[in-house]
């Protein structure tokens, strides 16, 4: 078998065994998922009319919208950096290390089972927005397929990056702290107010990070707002943190255990 078939084989086998696990330990990712889904409730029930500063709440609706997408995305690659973490710590990668299977399919599997969790999360509390009244009417096809390939590739690179974070860390709580930021940094961008309302010592914290880029991005895919740079900037975040994140991982996986 050649070593591409090899890695395709095993890959497929431990995307299915983190499935199996995603299946069978679902409190995990429901806890996860109901960060956004909480938020987006609060901000559009409670504050949405204050927020709108007058334009009403199904205007407010459409604005946060794309913010908590992403969001959700940031949510839920917590629980891959709790999986990978867990897997290190139980002892199930130094029985993996003996087996003859592709050393990166542990990894990899991690990765595209997070990416799929990531999506069908995103459909999850799409469905709610569009239940409490988010249209996208001015949407084109295209430009629904684009706003679907950028929620991908963010969720690729969050995973790596979470991956990462989850090598590093000596547990399971460990690696949810240090995944926190993921969660934190939309509540710092454009995602619930623009960043010209800020406070002008604040305005680059929010500016300069990868969520403000893909949320301004998104929200002019699917709202017909102006992208201008924000969709190079969302795409040259997505690449260097994907690229970072899967050299970072690889080179933490790769040590020899102590």
């Amino acid at each position: 078998m050649s070593t591409l078939s090899l890695a395709v084989r095993d890959s497929s086998t431990m995307l299915r065994r983190n499935l199996l696990h995603a299946r069978r330990y679902p409190s995990l990712t429901l806890n996860l998922l109901l960060t956004p889904v909480m938020l987006l409730l609060l901000f559009v029930y409670i504050f949405g009319a204050a927020m709108s500063g007058g334009a009403g709440r199904s205007a407010y609706i459409a604005y946060i919208v794309p913010g908590i997408l992403l969001m959700t995305i940031g949510s839920t690659v917590v629980g891959t950096a709790v999986s990978v973490s867990t897997d290190m710590s139980e002892g199930i990668i130094a029985r993996f290390r003996t087996m003859a299977i592709h050393r990166g399919s542990v990894l990899i599997g991690h990765v595209i089972g997070s990416v799929l969790q990531s999506v069908a999360s995103v459909v999850l509390v799409g469905a709610v927005a569009v239940a409490i009244g988010f249209r996208s009417t001015d949407a084109t096809v295209l430009e629904w397929l684009a706003a679907f390939g950028l929620l991908v590739l963010f969720a690729l690179a969050l995973t790596w990056i979470a991956v990462g974070m989850g090598l590093i860390s000596p547990n399971a709580e460990a690696a949810s702290n240090n995944a926190m930021p993921l969660i934190l940094l939309p509540l710092i961008s454009s995602a619930f107010v623009p960043i010209d309302a800020m406070p002008g010592w604040f305005q680059p914290i929010a500016e300069y990070q990868p969520f403000t880029p893909a949320i301004e991005t998104l929200r002019g895919l699917l709202l017909g707002t102006e992208i201008g740079h924000n969709g190079w900037l969302a795409i040259a975040w997505c690449l260097g943190l994907a690229v970072l994140g899967y050299f970072w991982s690889a080179s933490k996986f790769n040590l020899d255990p102590k």
